[in-house]
C-alpha cells in the first residue's frame, strides 16, 4: 500500500490536529503525517505504555481492532519487543527493548532536523520503520539509510517500509559506528538514547550538518534531545538541548542494572548520618524535572532511584558506578530529611553541592544547556560552550 491510496480515519486526523495545536507537528510534516500513519507499521500484538498507571498493557490486532486502531493513533509509546526478542506472550515482559515512540516526540524531533530537498539523512535505530517511512516521505526512499542493531527488528521494519512503498536501505548493524559506506550525510538522527556521542557521526555528516539524538547519563533514564552542528572543518559539531526526553538506550551503551545488596550489606543505619535542608519538593520535582538532568551532569558514574512514597516518607538511593558506596536521603513529610551515606565517595555531599550549584545558577532548564563533541570526547557547557559544566563537587 502506497500513502497516495490511504484514506484517512478520523482519529489520526484528530491526532494532527492535536500535534499541530501543541505545536509539535509544524506545517511542512503535515502532509507528510497524514499519508504515513503510525499503524502501518506496528505490529498486531503490542504494549501501548499507559501514561497515567506507568504500565505496558498487551493489545492484539486480531482480538480488539478497534482498542488497537485507537493506540495506533494515540499519542502514546508503544512497546513493540521486549527482553532482545527473547519475550513470547500477551504480558509484558521484563525489559522493554524495542518501541514506537510517542508521535510528538517524533514530529519535534523531526522538527529539529530541519530537513531539505536533496538531503540525504542516516537514522540510527530503525525500530518500527515509521521514522524512516516519514524521512522517505519527505526526501525520497534513496536518500535515507537506517541502521537497526536487532536482525528481526530489522527485518520487520524492512518488509513494512517495501509493503507502504518506500525501499529505504535498511542495515542490520550496530548504530554507535553509524554507516560510512553511504557517508556523507547531511542529517543524523537518532531514535535511542545515548550516553556518549560516537564521534563516527560527526565524521559521517558533511560541515553544517545537523545531528539529532537522545542525550543523557547514568545518573537516571531522562535523556534531552542535543541538536548540534558540525563545524566548517568537520573536526566537532556543538549545539543546544532542546527539550526533555526518555528513549530506550542504544544497546552498546547499556549497564546492568543496579543490586543493591551489593551495595547496602547491612543496615542503611551502618552509614555516616547527618540531615539536609532541601525538602522533596526541590529536589525531586515532577515528571521529567529539570534538576535531574542537571544533576546527573554534575554526579558522574552515580545512578538515583527515586523510591516510591509510602506512609509520608520517600527514600532516594544514589549508588557509584566505580565502587560501591552508596547514599541515601529519606523525605518524610513535614520533618527534616535524613541522609545516610558510605563509601569512598561521598554521593550525597556530591548530590547536594551540585543541587545548590543549580539554584545557584538560576535553576536553569534544559535549553540553557548544551553539548559539544570532538575527537578527544564531549563536554556539557551552561548558556556557551565557554562555560563547561563542572563535575562532582567542584
Amino acid at each position: 500500500m502506497t500513502a497516495n491510496a490511504r484514506e484517512e480515519r478520523p482519529g489520526h486526523a484528530e491526532l494532527g490536529r492535536v500535534l499541530m495545536a501543541d505545536g509539535m507537528l509544524s506545517p511542512d510534516w503535515a502532509p507528510t503525517f497524514a499519508a504515513v500513519p503510525r499503524s502501518a507499521f506496528l505490529p498486531d500484538l503490542m504494549w501501548p505504555f499507559d501514561m497515567s498507571t506507568g504500565r505496558s498493557t498487551g493489545i492484539s490486532k486480531a482480538d480488539d481492532p478497534e482498542g488497537w486502531q485507537h493506540y495506533a493513533e494515540s499519542d502514546v509509546p508503544i512497546v513493540t519487543q521486549w527482553d532482545d526478542g527473547k519475550h513470547s506472550g500477551r504480558e509484558p515482559g521484563q525489559v522493554s527493548t524495542s518501541s514506537a515512540s510517542m508521535p510528538s516526540v517524533v514530529f519535534s524531533m523531526l522538527r529539529d532536523l530541519d530537513i531539505r530537498a536533496g538531503h540525504t539523512v542516516l537514522e540510527i535505530g530503525t525500530g518500527t520503520g515509521w521514522n524512516a517511512a516519514l524521512l522517505a516521505h519527505r526526501l525520497g526512499a534513496g536518500s535515507v539509510v537506517t541502521v537497526e542493531v536487532d536482525g528481526a527488528v530489522a527485518e520487520s521494519a524492512r518488509a513494512a517500509l517495501e509493503r507502504f512503498g518506500f525501499p529505504v536501505r535498511t542495515v542490520h548493524g550496530d548504530g554507535f559506528r553509524g554507516y560510512p559506506e553511504a557517508a556523507p550525510y547531511d542529517r543524523v538522527i537518532a531514535t535511542c538514547g545515548l550516553r556518549s556521542i560516537p564521534f563516527a557521526w560527526v565524521e559521517q555528516c558533511r560541515p553544517g550538518g545537523v545531528i539529532v539524538t537522545p542525550w543523557g547519563t547514568y545518573y537516571s533514564h531522562q535523556d534531552a534531545v542535543a541538536r548540534l552542528v558540525v563545524a566548517p572543518d568537520g573536526k566537532s559539531a556543538s549545539g543546544a538541548f532542546t527539550g526533555p526526553v526518555e528513549f530506550m538506550k542504544l544497546r552498546a551503551q547499556r549497564r546492568p542494572p543496579v543490586v543493591h545488596s551489593e551495595y547496602v550489606t547491612g543496615s542503611v543505619a551502618d552509614g555516616d548520618e547527618s540531615s539536609t535542608t532541601i525538602t522533596e519538593a526541590q529536589f525531586v520535582g515532577e515528571g521529567f524535572a529539570p534538576q535531574r538532568f542537571a544533576l546527573g551532569l554534575r554526579l558522574d558514574d552515580c545512578r538515583h532511584i527515586v523510591a516510591d512514597k509510602r506512609d509520608g516518607a520517600r527514600p532516594v538511593w544514589f549508588y557509584s558506578l566505580t565502587d560501591r558506596s552508596w547514599a541515601c536521603a529519606m523525605f518524610r513529610d513535614g520533618d527534616t530529611a535524613r541522609v545516610w551515606q558510605s563509601g569512598p565517595r561521598r554521593l550525597w555531599d556530591e548530590t547536594e553541592a551540585a543541587y545548590w550549584w543549580w539554584e545557584g545558577q538560576g535553576r536553569p532548564g534544559f535549553t540553557r544547556f548544551g553539548l559539544s563533541v570532538n575527537g578527544d570526547g564531549e563536554r556539557v557547557w551552561l548558556d556557551s560552550p565557554d562555560n563547561p559544566v563542572p563535575l562532582r563537587s567542584a
